[in-house]
């Protein structure tokens, strides 16, 4: 096996001054891709991001039967998933499936990519194949059972580790659809992936959310504006109820915003060290939950412009401790608390429980290596609070986690001497991110 890598961030010897263009959003791109999957006809997507997820993601729906070219200028054409049929199912029918339907099973890689272990099996689900999901060790502990007691419910055959990966999926004579509850409080991916396959099968999908919370809200609404951009019947009578309706999305032909929660790290370099920090082509409109670090800037004591050209952040002469509710932006948490550890007085992050069941359980994750910085953490069930700067070099773990690397980078601005190991773990969703970081810092 590799020994991983270890990389001596910067540090930021005077403000930081940067112009970042930051690659396509992952959500986006992943939740294109199933839609082009699903389609009746071609799609088109442009400025995709390259990284582990998004390949994870492209050899998934290849798997499923759908093709997929790149152009020279990286942009993907997707031939969609050739169904069994464009109408009624045999679930519906009564008929068996067709004499020549293919029964070899196929199998899915999911990596460590929650998009693709959450988003993939509804959509194989409507194959009639046997499907077989595997993944990165690592991926093992991550929760799966909420979306395969839903297929279950909807009559798909699923045997599984109990709930987790390995599993395997089968409905042969297709799904029938219909109403289906779930408590989606650990991730709202559960939502997202019933939803972006629910137009395929014979009743269309009704969800409901039965939860107290719902962690990560605007990725549903991601969810819902991508189908509706493809012309999916799709609605919300009521909040924690959706309702799709039966038939296949239209091709697409769009282009995938920045990522902007990948270019929160670079944002929180012009907090942190009193610089400033602009990234082009930021949305006016969007349903990324990394827009909310506008807010979070402010809220640190910095100042936002947005105009046409890009988001512009500068930092202030002293960080304002902050109290935040992240439970709709859990990604957002590791830049977040990178940025509060150097803060005056105490900050609190709440509404975080659920990022324990993500790459890493993020909260111990960042009280540990926070901790052995010099800073102050104290870890509650839902919550951090952070107090005291960091002061001291150490080998700052990333846990197989891309946010780590990157609230592990901001520390190193301020922190000389810190090394992160395995930073190449970021290429999960930003390969770039090292070359990208370095240049902005001036190291």
């Amino acid at each position: 096996m590799a020994t991983p890598s270890r990389w001596q961030a910067p540090t930021a010897t005077t403000p930081v001054h940067a112009t970042v263009i930051v690659p396509g959003s992952k959500s986006l791109t992943n939740r294109y891709l199933v839609t082009a999957a699903a389609a009746d006809s071609p799609s088109v997507i442009r400025n995709p991001l390259v990284s582990r997820d998004a390949t994870l993601m492209i050899d998934a729906v290849r798997s499923l039967g759908a093709v997929i070219d790149t152009r020279e200028n990286g942009d993907l054409e997707v031939t969609p998933i050739p169904l069994p049929t464009d109408g009624a199912s045999a679930a519906a029918t009564g008929d068996e499936p067709p004499a020549d339907q293919a029964r070899t099973p196929l199998t899915v890689d999911c990596g460590l990519a929650g998009t693709v272990m959450r988003f993939a099996p509804p959509l194989a689900a409507a194959t009639r194949r046997p499907v077989q999901f595997d993944g990165d060790v690592t991926a093992y502990t991550r929760p799966m059972s909420t979306i395969l007691d839903a297929l279950t419910s909807l009559g798909v055959d699923v045997e599984s580790a109990d709930g987790y990966l390995p599993f395997r999926v089968d409905a042969p004579q297709g799904v029938r659809g219909g109403h289906v509850s779930i408590d989606a409080s650990a991730s709202s991916q559960f939502v997202s992936g019933l939803l972006l396959s629910g137009c395929l099968y014979d009743l269309g999908l009704e969800v409901t959310h039965t939860g107290d919370a719902l962690p990560s809200r605007p990725h549903i609404d991601m969810t819902v504006e991508v189908l509706a951009d493809a012309g999916v019947l799709i609605e919300e009578p009521e909040p924690g109820r959706w309702v799709v309706q039966p038939g296949r999305p239209r091709g697409l032909d769009v282009v995938v915003e920045p990522d902007l929660s990948n270019a929160a790290p670079f944002l929180a370099a012009a907090l942190v060290t009193g610089g400033t920090v602009t990234v082009p082509h930021w949305p006016a409109h969007t349903t990324q939950g990394g827009d909310e670090f506008r807010r979070i800037a402010e809220a640190f004591g910095g100042s936002v412009e947005w105009t046409r050209s890009g988001l512009t952040v500068t930092g202030p002469q002293e960080l304002s401790a902050v109290d935040l509710d992240l439970s709709d932006v859990g990604e957002l948490t590791p830049v977040t608390a990178a940025v509060a550890a150097f803060a005056n007085g105490t900050s609190t992050l709440r509404g975080i429980g659920h990022l324990r069941g993500h790459e890493t359980d993020r909260l111990t994750a960042l009280t540990a290596e926070l901790t052995q910085a010099g800073a102050v953490v104290e870890e509650g069930a839902d919550s951090l609070t952070i107090r005291s700067a960091p002061h001291a070099p150490t080998v700052w773990g990333t846990y197989h986690d891309h946010r780590m690397v990157m609230a592990g980078a901001i520390i190193a601005l301020r922190v000389p001497g810190v090394v992160l190991d395995d930073p190449d773990t970021v290429a999960k969703t930003m390969p770039t991110f090292v070359d990208l970081w370095t240049e902005a810092v001036g190291a």
